[in-house]
């Protein structure tokens, strides 16, 4: 037996001390006044009298009047009505939620907070009802209290408006005025005088360092940088992300690299670069180490080394660590570039230069 269920038939059972006594004495009439009083029925553990066990069996045959669907491996499942249909569906939504894997699920789209602006404690609101008569001693400006309450008197008690938009907190304080029987047809616009939420800490190598206000919900790191005014020095921007709590390294030198979102709380340190060099070697006036500077190109790194020696020295193999740590290299026409017939190539920290007289 199914102990979540009640049985489909159940034992009317008989016991009661003066019952029995009646029937051991043979008085019929009161053993049956006496089973009146004293039916009780064994159910799920415990004694329930006849009027206990038809409301509880009426109950569950109707779960609908309760508010609680029945689960389904309950027992109920062949009984009429909808109980038995609403367990089998809640049972396979509940399968189907589990079983979607994640990549089927939402991806939050990053690029649509760069469009919008969510409402945070300390922001300065101006709240305007426009077709409401004028009030020249009074003020449209309010501040986002702590808790992100905004106190708008005409629309009753404080409403919390943090992390909601000027749309959709003039769509709410609209809602109250209508609900209050203020105005009708309240036409409201919620603007932003002040931004004071969000906020970007910036320090490091910069002619304008600390908080920098965001007026989004994210922006592209250039933006905030544009602002703090990098030195001439600065070369990496390594930010701490409030959000995630990872660190990434950025290198200004690259323009599609400083398209990274940088979101509120996040801290952004801008620091030198670090050093790094190339080494020439061969038939060069100055072999050895040269620094190496972003952007540098072959023949610039030759003319740091002191030039060819000789005329007869036009090639050159440029060798590149792999990142498995293996070597691979290029030769190149060093009078075809100086000629304009080939490319001028870019070169990396790291590289291996050597210049000689005939091809390798």
């Amino acid at each position: 037996m199914n102990s979540g269920a009640f049985p489909i038939a159940a034992i009317i059972v008989i016991f009661s001390a003066s019952a029995l006594g009646a029937l051991q004495t043979g008085n019929g009439a009161t053993a049956n006044q006496s089973a009146a009083q004293e039916e009780r029925v064994f159910v799920r553990g415990k004694w329930l009298s006849r009027s206990e066990y038809l409301r509880e069996q009426e109950r569950r045959r109707r779960p609908e009047e309760t508010g609680i669907a029945p689960l389904a491996g309950a027992g109920d499942e062949t009984r009429a009505g909808s109980g038995g249909a609403n367990a089998s569906f809640v049972k396979e939504g509940a399968n189907a939620a589990s079983s979607t894997p994640k990549e089927a699920r939402p991806v939050e789209d990053l690029t649509a907070l760069t469009k919008i602006y969510r409402v945070g404690v300390g922001d300065v609101l101006d709240v305007r009802v426009l077709n409401a008569p004028p009030r020249n001693s009074e003020s449209t400006l309010y501040t986002v209290l702590d808790g992100g309450y905004l106190d708008f008197p005409l629309a009753g008690p404080p409403m919390i408006v943090a992390g909601l938009t000027t749309e959709e907190i003039a769509a709410k304080i609209a809602g109250e005025l209508r609900k209050r029987a203020v105005y009708e047809q309240p036409l409201v616009t919620v603007t932003v005088r002040a931004h004071m939420s969000h906020t970007v800490i910036v320090t490091g190598l910069v002619n304008e360092p600390g908080a920098k206000v965001l007026r989004r919900e994210a922006v592209p790191l250039y933006v905030v940088l544009a602002e703090a005014q990098p030195r001439a020095e600065a070369g990496l921007a390594t930010i701490i992300s409030n959000r995630t709590g990872k660190t990434t390294i950025i290198d200004l030198a690259d323009p599609a690299a400083t398209t990274m979102l940088v979101f509120p709380g996040d801290v952004v340190n801008v620091a030198p670069r670090p050093p790094a060099f190339l080494y020439v070697g061969g038939d060069v006036n100055m072999p050895g180490q040269i620094d190496f500077h972003p952007g540098m190109r072959l023949t610039q790194a030759i003319l740091a080394a002191g030039g060819a020696r000789s005329s007869s020295a036009i090639w050159v193999k440029v060798s590149r660590q792999k990142e498995d740590g293996r070597l691979t290299w290029t030769q190149y026409n060093l009078l075809a570039i100086m000629d304009g017939v080939e490319p001028d190539p870019e070169l990396r920290p790291g590289d291996r230069i050597e210049v000689g007289r005939r091809r390798w």
